[in-house]
């Protein structure tokens, strides 16, 4: 059970492994980009790339209930006899009917080291918060929210150059083979589980608008970590003459500044300077509504962006 970039992974290991995929569970085909054209799952054209090259007794089924909890597809799973079934980012909470359907339960990954962020959006909140480490956790799902009792951690350091979409990149990697140790490891009995403390536990909950709407009074620390958190998507954004501009990917200066909040203090074509709460943001690549994403140099190529202009609000008021 899987949706987005971040699962196939484990789903190709779990193709090329000893492992049989008898059948994947996904979301239904929704509305996506721009044009909001409707597409299936990064997972389901996972599987339709591996049924062409598989032989017909081995092509995988795959199932999209708009809600895991119908009777009609619990019965439908139940008819499968599944031994385990791999939860990676599926976008629905499971049932007890499914989670106690296999003989060894059902595993999930988490994009963090669990009890740590738990919830919906791990990777863009510990780039938020500023970690400089995180990881990925195989767990035996429990009807709670990532509570379930651990079974593997696996850690890595995060870099200064990382951004939501290379940690993804790369915990998505490690994830799949921690899948692959984990049932491994539950076939053979030798997998310990270990109880999760919940005095520990920090919450990673699902993005919000607003969580994407740059405040410049805020430290320069913390906004740099957020375009960091939301770049590639959704993307941190501000507003310039009134138009949706986001920022993709900045770095800071600690200074004592004159300007108000959100003002336009130095432009070149090594960034634009931009007055925060204890320093100096700077922006090095952006997209302005409706356009590309460009670097900066090529942003005020076209754009007569100038010191003492700002950014803010929609209105051009600065955000508080």
């Amino acid at each position: 059970m899987g949706t987005p970039d971040f699962a196939v992974p484990t789903l190709k290991g779990l193709i090329n492994s000893q492992h049989k995929v008898i059948a994947v569970v996904t979301q239904p085909d929704r509305p996506r980009g721009r044009d909001r054209e409707i597409l299936p799952s990064p997972i389901k054209l996972a599987v339709s790339e591996a049924n062409l090259i598989a032989t017909e007794t081995h092509k995988i089924e795959v199932l999209q209930p708009e809600k895991v909890k119908e009777q009609a597809f619990i019965k439908k799973l139940s008819e499968y006899k599944p031994e385990c079934i791999v939860v990676v980012a599926f976008g629905q909470i499971l049932p007890k009917e499914i989670l106690s359907l296999p003989k060894y339960g059902c595993i999930n990954l988490h994009a963090s080291l669990l009890p740590k962020y738990r919830g919906a959006a791990p990777i863009h909140w510990v780039l938020f918060k500023g970690e400089t480490k995180t990881g990925v956790t195989s767990t035996l799902m429990d009807e709670g929210m990532d509570t379930g009792d651990t079974l593997i951690h696996r850690d890595i350091e995060i870099k200064d150059e990382d951004n939501a979409g290379t940690l993804n990149d790369r915990l998505s990697r490690i994830g799949s083979n921690v899948i692959l140790e984990t049932l491994d490891g539950l076939e053979k009995g030798i997998i310990k589980r270990i109880k999760q403390n919940n005095l520990s536990a920090t919450y990673a909950p699902k993005l919000k608008k607003e969580d994407s709407l740059i405040n410049w009074r805020d430290s320069v620390i913390k906004i740099v970590n957020r375009v960091r958190g939301l770049s590639p998507e959704p993307g941190a954004y501000t507003f310039y003459n009134r138009k949706r501009l986001k920022v993709m990917k900045a770095g800071y200066l600690l200074k004592d500044v004159t300007g108000e909040s959100g003002e336009v203090f130095e432009v070149n074509r090594n960034g634009i300077k931009v007055v925060c709460g204890d320093g100096l943001v700077i922006i090095k690549e952006l997209q302005l509504e409706g356009k590309k994403v460009m670097g900066v140099g090529e942003f005020i190529s076209g754009h007569d962006i100038k010191a003492g202009e700002r950014f803010g609000g929609p209105n051009g008021k600065s955000i508080t």
